[in-house]
C-alpha cells in the first residue's frame, strides 16, 4: 500500500516524495557510529571536503565568481561546467554540517556562498561563463554551455540547505535561479533543454521542499522536451544528449551514462509528484533492461570512454571500462527513487552494490586521491598521478589529486555526506532497513509513534547484523531486513516472541517488539564463484570472486614474479576467505609465447603447468599500494 508522505514530518533527505510505497528515514534520523562507511564518512569530513575546496581556490574555479561580481571582464579559469563543481562541494558542506556540526565549517560554507551569491545577476541569472561583458550571450550554447546544469547543482545544494538548517543567502540564490529559468524556459519561454540534464530532479525536489507548483511543471516541462531533436547532436549524435527519443518511448538507457541516469533520475521525480504511471513505467523498463543488459558486476554503468556512453546491449569490456564514478552516483539516485516508488528490495541491491564496488573505490583510504573511471582490468602497471597538476580524466591510471574535470571528487563528497539518508525507510507496516552499518535510528512511523533501534554489524566483512530496540510503539509493528539476491535461500533471522518470515527480498520481524527486543540477521558472506552471460564476450569463459556485496580482485605489483595474463582458474578451484582477502589456488599457463598468437585446435597441446595461489583483495581497495596490474575476471583452464 502506498503511503502519503505529506502525512509525516519532513525528513532530512535529499528526496523526499509525496507518495510512493516508501517513506525515507532522513539523514538527521540515522547516523552510521561504526565500521566502513563511519570511516569514510569521517575521511570525507577530515580531508575530501576541504581538499576540493582549495584545488578550485588554487585552480581559480572559486574566483570565477568574484571576477563577475566584479565585472572585471571575459577572463575565466576551468571548463564551462566548473561553476556546478562549488556547488556540489557546498552541498556536501550542507549535508556535513547537518549531519555533524563544525563551527569552522559553518564559516567555511558562509563565506563560499557570500561569493558565489555577490556574483548574482539582478534578474537571477546566475553562471560566471556566460552573459557578462565580453563572454557568449546567455543560453546560446546550450548543448555544451552546462548553463541549466550549473543551475541544477546549485538547487540542489540549496535544498540540502534547506533541509538541513536554514534559509540562507544560498537558498535565496537558488530560488531566483529558478524563478529566472522558469521565466527563460517555462511554458512561455524558449521551447528547449540543456545538454546536461540533472535540473529536472534538483526541480522537483525544490517544488517539494517549497511547495512552489511552477518548479514541478518546469521539470515536466524539460522531460517532455527531452527526446525530440531539440539539441543539435553533430557528429556525437542525439543520443549523447538523451535527445533522440522521448523519455517514455524509450526502454533502456543509452548515450552519455551520467546524463542518461540524472535525466531518468529527474523523469521518476516527475512521475511521481505528477501521478503519471506511464512515464514511472518507462523508467521502470530502462532500469530493469539497462540492468540486465548493461551493467558491471561492480554496479558501474558505462562501457564506452568514447562518449562516456553506455555500450550496445552485453557490451562490457573490463580492460576498457568507463564505469565513471559519477555515473556511479546517477545510478544511486535513480535506484533510491524507484526504491521508495516500489519498495522492490531489486533497487536496494544495486544501491549496495555501486556503494561498496564504484562509489567506495573512487577515492582512496586518505580522500584525496580520486579515481574517475573504473575498469575492472588493468593490463600494464599504472603511472603514479602528478600531485601538484590536475590529470587527464581518462588518462588517470591511479588515483589522481584532482583532475581537469573533476566532477567525481566533489559528487563522491556530497554523496557520502549524504548517505545516512539511504540506510532506512518506514511504511505503515514499521521499519525497513535498506543498507546495513553500525547505526543509532530513531523516526517516527506514518501514524506518529516513535520508534528507535540500534544497529551493530561487522558488515561487508561480517554478515551478521544485530539490532536492539530501544523505543518501540504500543502496537504490534515489522522490523524489516533486506536480504541481498546473493543471500536467498541462506540468510537466517532470529528474534524472540516475534513472527519470522522471509520472502521478496526481505526478512521481515512482526509482533509485540518492546524496548530490548533483540534481532540477529545473519548473511552468508563465505566467498563465491559467479560466472558471466555467455553473451557477454569480453568475460566468456571466466569467473570471478565475490563475498557478500563485495567484489574482489586479482592484483599484482611491479615486482610479482606472477603474470596475471597468464593465471587460469581450474573448475573446481575453492577461495579461502581470510580476515579481508581471498585465496584462490590457481594455476599459470607456462606455454612460450609465439611469433603469431593463434593456430589449429590440437589435442596434445600442453596443459597449463605450475600451480601457485593468488591473493584476492577487495576492488575497491585496488592501486592503494601503488602501480599494479589488476584482474576481476580470471580466466578458466
Amino acid at each position: 500500500m502506498a503511503i502519503e508522505q505529506a502525512t509525516r514530518r519532513e525528513a532530512v533527505s535529499a528526496v523526499i516524495p509525496s507518495r510512493g510505497r516508501l517513506a525515507p528515514v532522513g539523514a538527521s534520523e540515522v547516523e552510521i557510529t561504526d565500521g566502513f562507511w563511519a570511516d569514510r564518512q569521517a575521511v570525507n569530513a577530515a580531508t575530501t571536503i576541504d581538499h576540493c575546496l582549495r584545488w578550485m581556490e588554487r585552480l581559480g574555479w572559486i574566483a570565477n565568481f568574484d571576477r563577475t561580481a566584479a565585472a572585471e571582464g571575459p577572463d575565466r579559469d576551468g571548463r564551462e561546467f566548473a561553476d556546478s563543481e562549488i556547488y556540489k562541494l557546498l552541498e556536501a558542506m550542507a549535508w556535513e554540517l547537518g549531519r555533524a556540526h563544525d563551527d569552522e565549517l559553518e564559516r567555511t560554507y558562509d563565506a563560499l556562498v557570500a561569493r558565489v551569491a555577490a556574483a548574482q545577476q539582478p534578474d537571477g541569472y546566475l553562471n560566471t561563463r556566460f552573459g557578462s561583458p565580453g563572454q557568449p550571450a546567455r543560453y546560446s550554447d546550450l548543448e555544451w554551455g552546462h548553463e541549466l546544469y550549473c543551475a541544477g547543482h546549485l538547487i540542489q545544494a540549496a535544498v540540502a540547505r534547506l533541509r538541513t538548517g536554514r534559509p540562507d543567502a544560498l537558498v535565496e540564490a537558488a530560488l531566483r535561479v529558478a524563478d529566472h529559468v522558469y521565466k527563460e524556459f517555462g511554458p512561455d519561454g524558449r521551447q528547449a533543454v540543456d545538454g546536461h540534464p540533472v535540473i529536472e530532479p534538483a526541480l522537483v525536489e525544490l517544488a517539494r521542499a517549497t511547495g512552489e507548483p511552477r518548479y514541478l511543471e518546469l521539470a515536466k516541462l524539460f522531460v517532455d522536451r527531452r527526446g525530440h531533436g531539440t539539441l543539435d547532436g553533430g557528429e556525437i549524435g542525439l543520443a549523447y544528449f538523451s535527445d533522440d527519443v522521448p523519455v517514455r518511448d524509450s526502454e533502456v538507457l543509452r548515450g552519455h551514462a551520467v546524463r542518461a541516469l540524472y535525466l531518468a533520475a529527474g523523469a521518476v521525480d516527475v512521475a511521481i509528484e505528477s501521478g503519471d504511471d506511464g512515464l514511472l513505467d518507462a523508467v521502470k523498463t530502462q532500469w530493469d533492461t539497462t540492468v540486465a543488459r548493461r551493467t558491471y558486476l561492480t554496479g558501474g554503468m558505462g562501457s564506452r570512454h568514447e562518449g562516456e556512453s553506455f555500450g550496445d546491449d552485453f557490451e562490457l569490456p573490463s580492460d576498457r571500462a568507463y564505469s565513471e564514478t559519477c555515473a556511479g552516483v546517477g545510478s544511486v539516485m535513480l535506484s533510491w527513487r524507484l526504491l521508495l516508488s516500489e519498495g522492490d528490495a531489486k533497487y536496494a541491491d544495486l544501491i549496495e552494490r555501486t556503494l561498496f564496488n564504484v562509489i567506495a573505490t573512487g577515492p582512496d583510504t586518505r580522500g584525496d586521491a580520486f579515481f574517475y573511471v573504473n575498469p575492472l582490468e588493468r593490463t600494464v602497471l599504472g603511472v603514479e598521478a602528478d600531485p601538484d597538476h590536475p590529470s587527464e580524466r581518462a588518462a588517470s591510471s591511479q588515483r589522481a589529486s584532482w583532475f581537469a574535470v573533476s566532477c567525481c571528487p566533489t559528487n563522491i563528497a556530497r554523496t557520502i555526506a549524504s548517505l545516512s539518508a539511504y540506510v532506512a525507510t518506514v511504511d505503515e507496516s514499521g521499519l525497513q532497513l535498506h543498507q546495513f552499518a553500525s547505526a543509532r535510528i530513531r523516526t517516527a512511523l506514518p501514524g506518529g509513534q516513535t520508534v528507535a533501534v540500534t544497529v551493530a554489524t561487522g558488515y561487508p566483512y561480517d554478515g551478521t547484523v544485530e539490532v536492539v530496540v530501544d523505543e518501540a510503539p504500543e502496537h504490534e509493528w515489522t522490523l524489516s531486513f533486506r536480504v541481498p539476491s546473493w543471500a536467498q535461500g541462506s540468510a537466517t533471522v532470529d528474534a524472540t516472541d516475534a513472527t519470522t518470515m522471509i520472502e521478496d527480498g526481505y526478512a521481515r520481524v512482526s509482533g509485540a517488539l518492546r524496548a530490548g527486543s533483540r534481532i540477529t540477521l545473519r548473511l552468508p558472506v563465505e566467498p563465491r564463484v559467479t560466472v558471466p552471460d555467455a553473451r557477454i564476450d569480453a568475460t566468456r569463459g571466466s569467473i570471478a570472486i565475490e563475498s557478500g556485496p563485495l567484489v574482489y580482485a586479482a592484483e599484482t605489483l611491479a615486482d610479482d614474479p606472477v603474470q596475471l595474463e597468464r593465471v587460469r582458474v581450474g573448475h573446481d578451484a575453492a577461495p579461502v576467505r581470510g580476515t579481508d582477502t581471498i585465496t584462490l589456488p590457481v594455476a599459470l599457463d607456462t606455454r612460450p609465447d609465439h611469433t603469431w598468437p593463434y593456430g589449429p585446435v590440437t589435442v596434445d597441446r600442453p596443459e597449463p603447468a605450475g600451480q601457485t595461489e593468488l591473493q584476492l583483495i577487495p576492488y575497491h581497495r585496488w592501486a592503494e599500494r601503488g602501480p599494479s596490474r589488476m584482474r576481476v575476471w580470471l580466466p578458466l583452464a
